[in-house]
């Protein structure tokens, strides 16, 4: 089994996640945002595959949430951006392991999912390769084989920006890995997989797959 390292930019929890203001009271907006990080990186320690984990923030709360669970941290740039991010990150990150950048909004995201996913990103040829979220559009995760960078290219339409980079994408059916949270409705497509404990805490769940009986 290949050993991975994990690099996870997450912006300050008062600016994060704008376009989710109004799925909860403005109250608890910020710690939303924080609920979505730590049930993603909760899931990410509980990979198998997965070695090392680095959060790069500058958020001291975010910083010390992810201390506390067993992730390193690493000073972000305020205002240097998602990419800018990542790369700082993977420097931080063991030259000899595999490596993976993850965005921070996955509260549904299974363990055996992910295990799933970067076991099918190390078959032959060893290449950059990617998973798209779950319109096709973006991305979640983006993995690199030692000695060649991930070259990130996240934001917008980025499943395209990192196809026309060279990097494959990963075509399994991972559903809690691909359903990433930027609005409301995402949200409740999350909750419908079963988000973890620390998102599920904020919103109420809906009626549907790993929820509340109805």
């Amino acid at each position: 089994m290949q050993r991975w390292s994990v690099v996870i930019p997450v912006k300050p929890v008062s600016v994060g996640k704008s376009r989710l203001r109004g799925a909860v009271p403005a109250a608890a907006h910020e710690r939303l945002a924080l609920a979505l990080a730590r049930d993603t990186v909760t899931a990410v320690l509980a990979c198998p595959e997965v070695d090392d984990v680095l959060v790069v923030t500058d958020d001291p709360v975010v910083a010390g949430v992810v201390t506390t669970l067993g992730g390193r941290v690493a000073p972000d740039t305020p205002a240097a951006g998602l990419n800018p991010a990542i790369r700082f990150g993977e420097s931080g990150l063991s030259a000899r392991s595999w490596r993976a950048a993850l965005t921070a909004d996955l509260p549904a995201l299974r363990p055996e999912e992910l295990s799933a996913a970067l076991r099918a990103a190390t078959e032959p040829p060893a290449r950059r390769r990617f998973a798209a979220d779950a319109p096709g559009v973006g991305t979640v995760l983006l993995t690199a084989p030692p000695g060649v960078p991930l070259d990130p290219r996240f934001g917008g339409p980025s499943a395209a920006a990192h196809a026309a980079s060279g990097a494959v994408a990963l075509g399994g059916d991972w559903p809690s890995l691909r359903r990433d949270v930027d609005t409301g409705a995402d949200l409740d497509a999350a909750h419908r997989l079963g988000v973890g404990t620390h998102t599920s805490a904020l919103v109420p769940a809906p009626c549907g797959p790993r929820s509340t009986p109805c």
